[in-house]
């Protein structure tokens, strides 16, 4: 069922051009110095058709809810998403959203020295100014009123949320958001999905935070279930 996106409101900078790229499941919100949709969805279209390859000559790639065996003639989004599964203990496609922001991230750096190239609430951006990453959690007391203050910095940030009660993702578990802020967003929509398959309620939040932090590359976590929330890192929280 399609649940339209009310998050993107909030996230939408004045200070840079903001269009939407959709081809097929992929629904791309993007900010960039000047309008890129056309090499955006060119970047897409090649992605997506690695993907879809893959998937067709090994359909395990799509159907595991756990690692799958690496294979060194894979190209490089397939070969990053079975590595950082294989880490994560979760299925690949746990990361693929997360995958094509990156990879489409990357590609655009050297046309725009800012970019925010949102997919399915799971997001690569480079900054050179302070933003906000406000947290949709639908039915939470918090959603829509709590957001990540982002530093400028040279290198791209990965912040991706998972929800057990927002959009189509696959969870195990009940949380409202869990939104992992780091170094990658492929990596990082893995982990949230890592983490959110371990809260089932209130209780479980400190022990998914826990196994959420030992591994690298993560700045911070923040989980939401109910009227309850809790964070671990270097997260700067603010209310929106």
């Amino acid at each position: 069922m399609y649940e339209e996106r009310f998050y993107r409101a909030f996230t939408r900078p004045e200070d840079l051009v903001c269009y939407e790229v959709k081809l097929k499941e992929t629904d791309l919100f993007c900010c960039t110095a000047t309008d890129l949709s056309k090499p955006i969805e060119e970047r897409v279209l090649q992605y997506r058709y690695q993907l879809e390859e893959y998937i067709r000559q090994r359909p395990l790639f799509r159907e595991s809810l756990v690692p799958v065996e690496d294979d060194l003639f894979s190209p490089p989004i397939v070969k990053q998403m079975i590595e950082a599964s294989t880490l994560l203990g979760v299925g690949p496609m746990a990361c693929v959203a997360g995958a094509i922001a990156e990879f489409v991230g990357r590609d655009i750096a050297s046309l725009s020295e800012e970019y925010i190239i949102e997919n399915g609430g799971d997001i690569s951006m480079k900054t050179k100014r302070e933003r906000t990453a406000v947290i949709y959690a639908k039915d939470s007391p918090y959603s829509g009123k709590i957001g990540i203050r982002i530093k400028a910095r040279e290198e791209a940030y990965g912040i991706c949320t998972s929800s057990a009660t927002v959009g189509p993702s696959l969870s195990f578990g009940r949380a409202d958001a869990v939104c992992i802020l780091g170094a990658s967003a492929l990596f990082a929509d893995g982990l949230a999905t890592y983490v959110g398959n371990r809260v089932k309620q209130e209780n479980d939040i400190q022990p998914a935070l826990e196994a959420g932090s030992q591994f690298p590359g993560v700045t911070g976590i923040l989980v939401m279930v109910k009227s309850q929330m809790g964070v671990w890192g270097n997260l700067d929280l603010v209310t929106v």
